[in-house]
C-alpha cells in the first residue's frame, strides 16, 4: 500500500525496499521519553513506550506492540520474521523470540527512521491533604474517586522530622494521620475532593475518629493556597448551614511525611474496608 507522505531516499530505502539503518545510529534507539512510535509512512499507531527496553543491539527494542497495529511476514532470507504496518506494509524491521531479555521473551527490533515519536502530553497534577482519623479509611475512599492519579499516606503538622508510626501513636510528635491526593484538575476539582473528604467521615467529633482518639486522628484540612483555603471554608459554610457541626481545623500546607510502606494501600492489599470511614451522601453534586 502506497502512502502519500513524501519520503526521503534513505527512507524510501528502508521503509520501502525494506533496507537497514546502522545499528546505534538511529534517533530513537535510546530514547527513554514517555509517548507513543508511529509509523513514518503512514501515522499509524505501532509501539507504546512502556513497552521499550534497552536490548543493546543497536536499534530501538520492544517487547510488546499495539493490538493489530503490526503485521508477521517471513523475510527473503528465509531464516527471520520480519513485521510491517499493518496499515501500509511499511517496513519496520524483525521480530525475535527467546532471547530472554524481558518476561515477555519477545524483541522487535525495528529502524528508527521507519518511526516517528508522538511524546505523551504532561498531565497536569494539583495536590491536596487531608485528615480525618486512620489514614488507611481516608485513603481507601481518596484512591478510588475519579481523576486521583494517586494517593499516599504519611503524617503532617508535628515538629518531629521523619516520625515513624509508632512515634505519632505515642501522641507527643504534633502530627496527624495525613492523607496527600494528587489528582488531575481535569477530570476532578479541589470543592469535590474535600466535600468526598467531609463525606466519609465524622467532621463533628472533636477526640479522635471512630474508636480511634487520640490527637493525631483529628479532622484537618492542609491548604496549599487561599483558593483551597477559601473553597474549604465555602463547604464547611454549607456543612452548617445544613445544621452540622463541623470540628475540622483549617491549617496551611505543612511538611508531608510518608507512613512506611505497609501503610500504604492497606486496606486494598488485604482486601479489607474501613471500619470507621463510611461513605455517606451530604452534597448534592
Amino acid at each position: 500500500m502506497s502512502s502519500d507522505k513524501k519520503l526521503s531516499t534513505f527512507e524510501c530505502q528502508v521503509i520501502e525496499f525494506k533496507g537497514t539503518e546502522m545499528p546505534f545510529t538511529g534517533e530513537y534507539n535510546s530514547k527513554t521519553e514517555p509517548g507513543i512510535y508511529c509509523c513514518k509512512r503512514c501515522d499509524a499507531e505501532l509501539f507504546l513506550s512502556t513497552d521499550k527496553f534497552q536490548s543493546q543491539c543497536g536499534w530501538p527494542s520492544f517487547d510488546g506492540e499495539i493490538k493489530n497495529a503490526i503485521k508477521r511476514v517471513s523475510d527473503s532470507d528465509g531464516h527471520r520474521t520480519e513485521i510491517v504496518c499493518s496499515k501500509c506494509d511499511g517496513h519496520l524491521g524483525h521480530v525475535f523470540s527467546g532471547e530472554g531479555h524481558t518476561p515477555k521473551n519477545i524483541r522487535h527490533c525495528v529502524n528508527s527512521i521507519s518511526m516517528t515519536f508522538k511524546p505523551t502530553p504532561e498531565i497536569k497534577k494539583e495536590v491536596a491533604l487531608f485528615s480525618s482519623g486512620c489514614f488507611w479509611g481516608t485513603e481507601y475512599h481518596f484512591a478510588k474517586a475519579k481523576g486521583v492519579l494517586e494517593t499516599k499516606v504519611g503524617f503532617a503538622g508535628g515538629l518531629v522530622k521523619n516520625p515513624t508510626y509508632e512515634q505519632v501513636c505515642g501522641g507527643k510528635t504534633g502530627h496527624l494521620e495525613c492523607v496527600q491526593v494528587t489528582y488531575n484538575p481535569a477530570h476532578t476539582n479541589f470543592e469535590l475532593m474535600t466535600k468526598l473528604f467531609f463525606e466519609t467521615h465524622d467532621f463533628s467529633q472533636t477526640d479522635g475518629q471512630g474508636p480511634d482518639i487520640g490527637s493525631q486522628y483529628l479532622s484537618s484540612i492542609f491548604y496549599v493556597d487561599e483558593f483551597q483555603k477559601n473553597t474549604a471554608n465555602f463547604v464547611i459554610s454549607e456543612l452548617k448551614a445544613k445544621g452540622f457541626a463541623v470540628a475540622t481545623t483549617l491549617q496551611p500546607m505543612a511538611q508531608f511525611y510518608p507512613a512506611e510502606d505497609y501503610h500504604q494501600k492497606y486496606y486494598f492489599k488485604n482486601d479489607k474496608t474501613p471500619y470507621c470511614h463510611i461513605y455517606r451522601k451530604i452534597f448534592h453534586v
